[in-house]
């Protein structure tokens, strides 16, 4: 029995270094440790405890400690990442959201519960609460002024390429208005305070508005995101007909480059620095008095630096007052922007994103938004 079991874990390290195996089933996360022996797959540790809570689905073991039947190990042997893939993935629509090993834990629950248990990729007629082009549904919305949570009707229309809520449940007029072609979704369960939370993101009058949802259950909650994403890539595949569906998906939907406190002064650099919230969102940089804020203080356009955007460490010598220890300069064609952080590494990691941004030369469509922030009024 003791060289059967020796055998049979050689055989299973073995077989997690052939290429597909090497990276988990679900979340891409590069060598892991576990196997389901009921779906043949190899995934990480994080996915394995998802796997794990769902025990009519998958009987996980560790591949480094746990000793294999050779049922089970012809089981795997015969299956393994890509002919899981080819069997569980096989119907997957290019909108629906792979996530990574970095994305919140609901995404990824959802993914394998799509995948495994409910075969959404293998029975297309599954995939209608988020394919239709049509949602109706009640979600929890975190009111504007007094922070409360509060049931708001939500209708998701491709028709009219248009997310709308309601204030009450048999209003006739939504309170707002969402057109797709700018609207944005991304989970926020540490700032939102709940593990469903989204933060949805859209442009009124060009300046960001955001407003934060969540509902008790993660499916409900994970089919509207994918909703959300279905609509923005029908949009988009009318409006850049020759588009892959390679080049789109990354458009769908954000997250978010960089967010956290920094302290920032005004024009004239003489005022006293106040922290704010800050959010980088692609070339624009939002902040806010309060994470939860529904609209932003004020926004900077950050372009490349072939525009003659610049990003250093550091404040003017000439700065006076009280602030955070490390400064950071951006530098623009009409002024620069000062902004403090409380430690280094958070300097660093900001410095980090502003390059990103600055190094990467501007859209064509890119400037049509710089020009408005330059007459913004």
């Amino acid at each position: 029995m003791a060289r059967e079991a020796e055998r049979n874990s050689c055989l299973l390290r073995d077989l997690r270094q052939r290429a597909g195996n090497d990276s988990c089933a679900d979340c891409g996360a590069a060598e892991p440790d576990w196997v389901s022996v009921t779906l043949g797959v190899f995934v990480c540790q994080g996915c394995s405890l998802i796997h794990r809570s769902i025990e009519s689905l998958s009987q996980v073991k560790s591949v480094l400690q746990d000793t294999f039947e050779d049922k089970e190990v012809e089981f795997i042997t015969s299956m393994g990442n890509e002919a899981a893939k080819a069997k569980y993935e096989q119907l997957a629509p290019p909108f629906y959201h792979r996530p990574s090993h970095t994305d919140c834990r609901i995404l990824r629950e959802q993914w394998i519960r799509a995948k495994y248990e409910r075969q959404e990729f293998i029975h297309i007629e599954k995939q209608e609460p988020y394919s239709a082009g049509y949602r109706e549904g009640f979600l929890w919305k975190r009111g504007r002024d007094n922070g409360q949570f509060l049931s708001r009707k939500f209708i998701l229309s491709e028709r009219e390429r248009a997310l709308k809520y309601f204030n009450k449940h048999d209003a006739r007029e939504p309170k707002a208005i969402m057109r797709i072609e700018t609207l944005n979704a991304t989970f926020q369960p540490a700032k939102i305070g709940n593990p469903c939370g989204l933060q949805i993101t859209y442009l009124r009058d060009n300046s960001t508005r955001n407003i934060f949802v969540y509902h008790e259950d993660s499916k409900e909650m994970v089919d509207w995101f994918t909703a959300i994403r279905a609509a923005r890539f029908h949009y988009q595949k009318v409006a850049f007909p020759g588009a892959n569906d390679e080049d789109l998906v990354p458009r769908l939907t954000r997250n978010f480059m960089k967010e956290g406190f920094m302290e920032k002064t005004g024009p004239r650099h003489t005022e006293g620095f106040k922290k704010r919230w800050f959010t980088m969102d692609d070339r624009r940089l939002m902040y806010f008095k309060d994470p939860l804020d529904a609209y932003a203080r004020g926004e900077v356009f950050i372009g490349s630096k072939e525009n003659r955007y610049t990003v250093v460490a550091g404040l003017p010598p000439s700065i006076q007052g009280y602030h955070w220890k490390y400064g950071i300069t951006i530098g623009t064609p009409d002024r620069k922007f000062l902004f403090a952080c409380e430690t280094e590494a958070e300097q660093k990691d900001w410095i980090a994103a502003f390059q990103r941004v600055v190094n990467r030369p501007m859209m064509p469509q890119e400037y049509a938004v710089e020009a408005y922030f330059k007459h913004k009024p």
